[in-house]
């Protein structure tokens, strides 16, 4: 230890930074400590209450569309990850403030930490489908994070003169430099290291939890798709065109797009499953797993997109579905004559508002139990999601389904409507360049330019491509599916002269429209414009 007086106090200052990193680690330990056995609580009596994921939860409802827009086309199905990671950030750069605090000016740092843990309990309180039990994930992490703050920064090394801390904000104290590896140093060092050790043996321990997804991943397994009664129209041989890079015609289950506002995936038992059909109906009407496969089920190929897809982007999909139409059960239940709207609920408590036209009109809307061959994968809606042809998923493809309420767009919203999103979400004409892709550079002479087209429940009549200023050229047009799926087209670029070209596409569809060139946000119910890239061609 070295003793300084006050006329040398100048000389053994300690760095700025070494007066705040210790009270910065005490409280990144303390956050630690009350996430990590927080986490542990919830993943053993309130799974859907983790603090990280409910915090999330209440980010993705108040955030405004514009920043869900932005994130989704920086980061594509990617956003949750981006999100979960942007929380704990925030977290650990609060933990290091509060630790600060309270070495400074207790109990300022303890507030801190308790207005942190106020807003994780207000999140878990706030979701539609809370309970009691809740609450106590964040109340844990509240109280945990609160005393481990206090032990550690009463802890840190003080000046042995004074009997301050080091940090310490006293007019009196003279700074000195403690000699390295002093016992105060060592020993905070060591609760320190202890508190954080807690924390992450605590996260460690949540992966015990996981013997109930582990479980859930071998029930879907095994589970075994019946055989449909109806099956899907034959894809024609010509509906797919030999072009490499063109986007598949059916979407592996492992590549279709995932946008949802499910940070966590939620885990269904099928046989706890239930659907409810209330509201405006003569007949409720509920309806349980095996009941439901017990059902002549039906196939049907079907293109699924998201209303934050942007022109070009994709966020799209086509897969073959196995399900029972809705219509059906929407008849047993008898609506009556002035419901225009059914709101259906997700277990995790999304809603969607779908126009009732668009359930009971023969298309193939459908409670839809496989995708491609296989069970619904569990991010994609096991056991059962809704899947109709012509709208955004928005207000019609919700996941993990458990009631369909009849009522009115007059007297209910589902979730993004209050968020500036159109009640109504018809999915607009559009089409993509898939080859080649933006920036390439292609060699001089023939080039392929081809890619995909959609208009769903009306269909595609024709595809155009103009190179630069130039007319519009027809493009060769796939064999269609049906009128609910994606078309491919392809374009040979002949004699295609060396330097920078710009390639535009538009679509036709089967009722004469054509794709508009205006421009329009995603928000709030789809993109418009036309898909533009920009080649380079070598001679």
């Amino acid at each position: 230890m070295v003793y300084v007086t006050p006329d040398t106090a100048a000389v053994a200052t300690p760095h700025p930074a070494q007066a705040l990193w210790r009270p910065a680690a005490a409280g990144l330990a303390a956050a630690l400590a009350g996430l990590g056995v927080a986490e542990l609580t919830a993943a053993w009596i309130a799974p859907g209450a983790s603090p990280v994921l409910t915090v999330g939860a209440l980010v993705i409802d108040i955030v405004p569309p514009a920043v869900k827009d932005l994130v989704i086309g920086l980061f594509g199905t990617a956003d949750k990850i981006v999100l979960i990671v942007t929380i704990v950030l925030v977290l650990l750069l609060v933990a290091g403030l509060a630790g600060i605090l309270e070495s400074r000016r207790p109990p300022f740092g303890r507030l801190l930490v308790v207005l942190i843990g106020a807003i994780a309990l207000f999140a878990a309180l706030s979701r539609s489908s809370a309970s009691t039990l809740d609450a106590v994930p964040a109340v844990v992490a509240m109280g945990v994070a609160a005393i481990a703050l206090t032990f550690l920064t009463t802890r840190l090394p003080v000046d042995r003169r004074t009997g301050h801390s080091a940090t310490a904000s006293s007019p009196e104290q003279v700074p000195i430099h403690l000699e390295e590896g002093g016992p105060d140093r060592r020993r905070f060092l060591v609760y320190t290291g202890i508190t954080a050790g807690i924390g992450l043996l605590a996260l460690a321990g949540t992966q015990f939890s996981a013997a109930a997804t582990r479980a859930a991943d071998a029930a879907r397994a095994l589970f075994t798709l019946p055989t449909p009664s109806v099956r899907a129209a034959a894809i024609p041989a010509g509906a797919s065109l030999d072009v490499a890079g063109i986007t598949p015609l059916i979407t592996p289950n492992a590549d279709f797009y995932r946008i949802d506002t499910a940070l966590s995936v939620p885990r269904i038992d099928p046989r706890d499953w239930r659907l409810k059909i209330t509201g405006m109906v003569e007949n409720e009407v509920e309806i349980d797993f095996a009941e439901l496969l017990a059902l002549p089920l039906e196939e049907s190929t079907t293109t699924l997109a998201c209303v934050s897809n942007y022109v070009g982007g994709d966020l799209i999909g086509n897969a073959t579905w196995l399900g029972y139409p809705i219509r059906e059960l929407l008849a047993r239940a008898k609506p009556t004559g002035n419901a225009d709207m059914v709101l259906s609920t997700s277990q995790d408590g999304f809603t969607a508002g779908t126009p009732i036209e668009a359930l009971t009109d023969g298309r193939n809307a459908i409670l839809a139990v496989g995708m491609n061959g296989e069970p619904l994968p569990l991010e994609h809606g096991y056991p059962v999601r809704m899947v109709v042809p012509g709208l955004y998923g928005y207000v019609s493809a919700t996941k993990w389904v458990v009631e369909l309420k009849l009522t009115r767009f007059d007297q209910e919203q589902g979730y993004w409507t209050p968020r500036g999103w159109s009640a109504q979400g018809p999915i607009k004409l559009s089409s993509r360049i898939d080859v080649p892709r933006q920036g390439a550079s292609v060699s001089a002479g023939s080039i392929v330019i081809a890619g995909v087209a959609w208009s769903q429940h009306v269909g595609i009549s024709a595809v155009a491509v103009q190179i630069d200023d130039g007319p519009w050229q027809d493009a060769t047009l796939a064999d269609a599916i049906s009128v609910d799926t994606w078309r491919q087209w392809a374009y040979t670029w002949q004699n295609a002269s060396a330097g920078d070209h710009t390639v535009k596409v538009r679509a036709t569809d089967a009722a004469g429209l054509v794709q508009t060139s205006a421009t329009a946000d995603v928000a709030p119910n789809g993109a418009t414009g036309l898909h533009e890239i920009s080649v380079s061609v070598s001679g």
